[in-house]
């Protein structure tokens, strides 16, 4: 007959606390099992791992479902108060610590003056104005051509200084002055003539008036002989600002002027735009005054 152990013996469990360690039954000794205690601390060991990876894992979907929600929010048309995204204010416009960097008013230079606007009326052309300073010097040299300065006249009496049609013209739209000048060069005489008027309406008027018979009177003395006096002469017309200039070039010696002399020609355009040089001179040296003041 064999005998029992007398019951069931409790099965001993490390995580369960009060439970029994089982022995070798057939051991008289009572000797624990060591490998059945190494089979259980190495359960222990892994059950904890798993407890650390599962952790991290949960921690990890936690982590990176806040930045989800974030980048939905960051991204998401509308934010909390019913805005647009595009209308919150950019980072730049809110405040920080950093000190502002001056701002400035931005300047621009005054335009340049226009020496026009200087002789194109009488209230601003208030520099001084004579037959030496508007023709200055005993020569005038153009190019390879040097003209010798002869006899001055200045007058008031616009009509005087003029014949055939000018003198209507001149007086009509109010002249107020006529300066002339004289210049020889190898035996050709030029008179060039400014009239002065209030405007450059006027001027221009006067010129657009003038003819062929429209003609500034010839100035002749100091050295320089009478011309143009019932000879053929070339004659030009200009305007500038409000002054009006005329020349009127040919021979002392009577002879008339034909389409062969050039020299002649040459002589009338080189004193026309000695004229229109010195009055634009005027008005560039009244301009850079103005601009110093």
């Amino acid at each position: 007959m064999s005998y029992g152990q007398g019951g069931s013996q409790s099965q001993w469990d490390p995580w369960k606390p009060h439970s029994q360690q089982s022995w070798n039954s057939g051991s008289d000794s009572q000797t624990p099992d060591w490998a059945a205690l190494a089979e259980a601390s190495e359960t222990r060991n892994k059950r904890r791992r798993l407890l650390f990876v599962g952790g991290g894992v949960l921690a990890t979907v936690a982590v990176g479902a806040a930045v989800a929600v974030a980048v939905v929010s960051a991204n998401s048309d509308d934010d909390a108060s019913g805005q647009p995204a595009s209308r919150l204010p950019a980072t730049a416009t809110l405040p920080s610590g950093s000190a502002t960097a001056p701002s400035f008013a931005p300047t621009t230079a005054p335009p340049p003056l226009d020496p026009k606007d200087f002789i194109s009326s009488a209230k601003k052309d208030t520099a001084p104005l004579s037959p030496s300073n508007l023709f200055q010097g005993a020569r005038l040299t153009v190019g390879e051509n040097v003209y010798k300065k002869g006899p001055t006249a200045d007058t008031k009496s616009c009509a005087t200084a003029v014949q055939g049609t000018l003198a209507k013209v001149l007086t009509d739209n109010g002249c107020t002055r006529l300066i002339r000048v004289t210049y020889t060069k190898d035996g050709i005489a030029a008179t060039v003539g400014v009239a002065v008027f209030d405007s450059e309406a006027q001027a221009l008027k006067a010129k657009g008036q003038a003819d062929k018979k429209s003609i500034v009177k010839p100035l002749s003395g100091s050295g320089v002989k009478a011309f143009c006096d019932g000879a053929v002469c070339r004659s030009t017309t200009n305007s500038y600002g409000r002054y009006a200039y005329f020349t009127l070039a040919g021979f002392p010696s009577g002879k008339d002027v034909t389409a062969k002399d050039t020299e002649v020609f040459r002589t009338g355009d080189d004193l026309a735009e000695f004229a229109f040089r010195q009055i634009r001179r005027r008005g560039v040296v009244q301009a850079s005054a103005a601009a110093q003041g």
